[in-house]
């Protein structure tokens, strides 16, 4: 039995650890499926230009610089849009913000089939990048609106377990679309696919709006003693966050604690853009030929890694340590990719390097991001963490850009991978360099409860 000593929601409050569990079970079932679906579709449509390329770079003539270039575009549209998009969801809120968020990104997506030409390619990309702006540090801030610090890993966990379900889901689904309908009333197997997976964001977003709530309060489906057990911790947590005045983008971007967590997240995203963006192109290379096989066997990397971030985040979440979990992730990422153009043509050994970055590369995300809401006050979250993933957007533009510029100029993968392992190391130091243990208010709240 869950003690009050030992749980920080239970020792300031009237109600039972029964009760309290019973409201959390109904809130995660109530919202997190739909956030989930929604992270799914997000992730598919954002990344499957990573196996259509295979296909539409020889029907239209691109270059892998070209393709980088591309791909990278994508994230300077969430530069232009990223922090007033966020800045917009605190004022008008979950609902509004989303349905406008996926409904934009749904038609992009759905028009790039028509792309034809370098510039309409990298058009198309930077409309997408700036349609689905704020829409993951907005569900980051939503989150913190529902639940504490102690039970965010999880439930980021779940968020971030979308990723690697949606590269086991979209990549095979993007190969049968290529292979079955490629040739139908004319069109290419990869525009078939970028309209197929484009127009179900947009109905989506209208179940988004018409299905959640923007917070507890003005949640119709709670009881005023469920809301009660939602907003109580949640206002203790807010209580022990230092109080500054209200944060200006300048005050964010010139606060040394959002320089350190952007500075990790670009490292973070260099990860994260090798993996989305080159799997496919890893497996091919090593002597897969059939694209529906190259898009089964990317699901496998992302398959090995829902397990490992399961257990890592339950682990996190439990002894509340989030530096050490994040390094040794991400560090075991880096090595793995470090390994990869030494085993090339291997598709074994390929795929399960693949595996070990992947799973490095989830399990540290979703304890990196229960950081920012943890060490950042109050009146800056907001901003603060959109602008963390501002910063990280920058690694996220230009690793696809130097990959593909590498493999251009060289013929090979060696130097772009080679390059992208030693960054993504180099975010392990700067973040337990950067932020002390002490400083992370949900261990400060667990000490303050025993």
């Amino acid at each position: 039995m869950t003690t009050t000593a030992n749980n920080p929601e239970i020792a300031a409050t009237k109600f039972s650890a029964e009760e309290i569990e019973s409201t959390y079970r109904k809130v995660m079932w109530r919202i997190m499926p739909l956030i989930f679906i929604c992270y799914v579709v997000n992730y598919v449509d954002r990344v499957n230009i990573a196996l259509a390329k295979i296909q539409f770079i020889v029907d239209l003539h691109f270059s892998e610089a070209v393709y980088g270039l591309g791909a990278g575009v994508f994230f300077v549209g969430f530069l232009l849009c990223e922090v007033p998009s966020n800045l917009m969801l605190g004022r008008i809120g979950a609902r509004k913000t989303l349905l406008r968020i996926m409904a934009l990104w749904g038609m992009v997506c759905a028009l790039t089939m028509f792309v034809t030409t370098p510039l309409h390619f990298y058009v198309a990309r930077l409309l997408l990048g700036a349609s689905e702006a704020g829409f993951f540090p907005g569900v980051l801030l939503i989150l913190t609106y529902w639940f504490p610090s102690a039970r965010r890993a999880r439930m980021t966990s779940i968020c971030f377990m979308s990723n690697p379900v949606a590269v086991m889901i979209g990549t095979p689904l993007a190969g049968w679309i290529i292979h079955t309908f490629g040739g139908m009333n004319g069109w290419k197997g990869w525009q078939w696919m970028f309209l197929l997976e484009g127009l179900p964001a947009v109905a989506l977003g209208i179940v988004v709006y018409n299905c959640l709530s923007d917070s507890p309060a003005s949640a119709k489906w709670l009881s005023d003693r469920q809301k009660q057990i939602l907003l109580e911790p949640l206002e203790r947590e807010d209580k022990r966050k230092p109080i500054h005045g209200r944060q200006s983008l300048l005050k964010n971007l010139l606060d040394p604690r959002v320089l350190i967590l952007g500075s990790v997240s670009f490292c973070q995203y260099v990860l994260a853009n090798t993996l989305a963006y080159w799997t496919p192109t890893v497996i091919h290379n090593s002597g897969i030929v059939k694209i529906t096989n190259v898009g089964i066997l990317s699901a496998v990397p992302a398959a090995f890694a829902v397990v490992i971030m399961i257990l890592v985040s339950r682990h996190s979440d439990k002894t509340l340590e989030r530096r050490w979990h994040f390094a040794i992730a991400i560090s075991c990422a880096a090595l793995a990719i470090t390994l990869l153009p030494i085993f090339s043509h291997n598709p074994a050994v390929s795929v399960a390097l693949l595996a070990i970055a992947s799973a490095g590369h989830y399990s540290s995300l979703s304890v990196f991001f229960t950081i920012p809401s943890a060490y950042l006050p109050k009146t800056g979250a907001a901003g603060g963490i959109a602008m963390v993933t501002t910063i990280g957007a920058c690694g996220a533009a230009l690793t696809p850009m130097l990959q593909g510029w590498a493999r251009t100029a060289t013929g090979s993968m060696s130097l772009g991978l080679h390059a992208a392992s030693a960054m993504i190391f180099l975010g392990a130091v700067i973040l337990l360099i950067g932020v002390p243990a002490r400083v992370l208010t949900e261990r400060a709240e667990m000490k303050v409860a025993n």
